[in-house]
């Protein structure tokens, strides 16, 4: 584990005070202040070469650093060290006996995932992990699986609204996990996964570049880096794909299946692959109710079918070796997740049955679930299974995470990133 002095916290009761000795009497210049609404505190950073301090403002009487402050009076807080994978730190960490404050990482400050070492372990000193947030975190992330080679990439970031991604959890507990804009949306990824064996599938594909600019700005779209950019990084071309699979037909999944040319006309992107559907969420995408309708755009699949390169499938079945489809419903009528299995291992592309890290605990289910109950009963068996069997679940909306197994102690569950060969 390397880490790297990322900067120093330091609590404050008179901010204006502290201002005026770091900037006026010393010249530091003081970053825009950051609400960090989980924590409720406010953090002015100050540039000090390769790292920073932190001016750490209580904006409630109920925050840490509140309590702090009226115990202890204004000072040093904390310091914060920066690791590459939190994840992996934390869990060398408690295989060493540290006890940690935090044993899950968490939102911090400049959008980081952060978590806190108990001073008890650290000779007294309050000590901060920090990965942070790479924006645009869209590299390709290789596995192996058995005599598979597992290949997550990448589609870009869109936004979306953190009550709609998280249904009735309160914002108060979502927020803790995905910090949200002022306009209360959250970033998440649009991730696909490359299976290659005797066959090179694709699952999903992402929004593609079809959409016009108001609609990208909607979505607060991010298309600097698409699956054209991490196809290649990943060593291949549209043509290298034999199998399309579609988990459902949303925009934001069935997007990249078509393209549209110079002239106008849209085509299916991967020119050699046969496209693989379920036959309801078909029915369910071309006729589109007054609640889905705004998920499900014609141009991202009908032109399959015209092109003769889409296949229907109704049952539950294998679609190439290693890889079958078991319908999980709840998101859609008709939503299928890909189960992966090689070498006496399993993997899963889960779909919207656990879109993220933070959609971990089963009562946290999307508003944009056409069928909550269904995903519930869905979800309790696969994560149950999951455990068990030791899955590699695959995420398509995590925005930091490709990749994480299911661990349970002490009856509770928490996701452990997977790192790579």
């Amino acid at each position: 584990m390397k880490v790297v002095l990322d900067h120093v916290g330091i609590a404050v009761k008179d901010l204006r005070a502290a201002l005026a000795f770091y900037h006026e009497a010393l010249g530091l210049e003081i970053e825009a202040p950051e609400e960090v609404t989980s924590q409720r505190v406010r953090a002015h950073f100050i540039p000090t070469g390769e790292s920073k301090l932190e001016l750490l403002e209580a904006t409630s009487s109920e925050s840490a650093i509140a309590r702090y402050v009226d115990k202890r009076g204004p000072g040093l807080h904390h310091i914060t060290l920066r690791v590459d994978d939190l994840g992996a730190a934390l869990e060398q960490l408690k295989a060493r006996g540290v006890k940690l404050i935090d044993e899950q990482p968490r939102p911090g400050a400049e959008h980081a995932l952060v978590a806190f070492i108990h001073p008890s372990s650290a000779h007294g000193v309050l000590v901060e992990l920090k990965q942070p947030r790479v924006v645009n975190n869209s590299k390709v992330h290789r596995y192996t699986l058995g005599d598979l080679e597992l290949i997550s990439v990448c589609d870009g970031f869109f936004m979306l609204d953190g009550g709609q991604m998280f249904g009735v959890v309160p914002k108060v507990l979502w927020s803790k996990k995905m910090p949200a804009d002022d306009r209360n949306r959250v970033q998440f990824a649009m991730r696909c996964l490359i299976v290659r064996g005797r066959r090179t599938m694709l699952i999903d594909a992402g929004m593609g570049d079809k959409e016009n600019q108001k609609f990208l700005d909607m979505y607060g779209a991010d298309r600097s880096r698409t699956l054209d950019h991490t196809l290649a990084e990943a060593g291949l071309t549209p043509e290298d794909i034999d199998i399309v699979l579609a988990t459902h037909l949303h925009f934001d999944h069935a997007g990249g299946f078509t393209v549209r040319g110079a002239d106008g006309k849209v085509r299916p992107r991967f020119p050699r692959a046969q496209y693989v559907a379920r036959r309801g969420e078909w029915e369910d995408a071309m006729h589109p109710n007054a609640r889905s309708r705004a998920s499900y755009f014609f141009d991202n699949y009908v032109p399959l079918a015209e092109a003769g390169v889409l296949q229907l499938i109704d049952e539950d079945q294998t679609i190439m070796p290693g890889v079958k489809v078991r319908r999980t419903g709840g998101h859609t009528m008709h939503h299928q997740m890909a189960i992966i299995e090689s070498g006496g291992r399993t993997a899963a592309f889960a779909g919207e049955l656990i879109a993220s890290m933070a959609h971990l605990p089963e009562g946290w289910i999307m508003a944009y679930d056409l069928y909550p109950l269904d995903t519930l009963a869905a979800k309790g068996t696969f994560i149950k299974e999951a455990i068990e069997r030791e899955t590699l679940i695959f995420f398509d909306h995590d925005p930091l995470v490709p990749a994480a197994y299911i661990r349970e102690e002490n009856g509770k569950r928490r996701f452990v990133p997977a790192r790579e060969p």
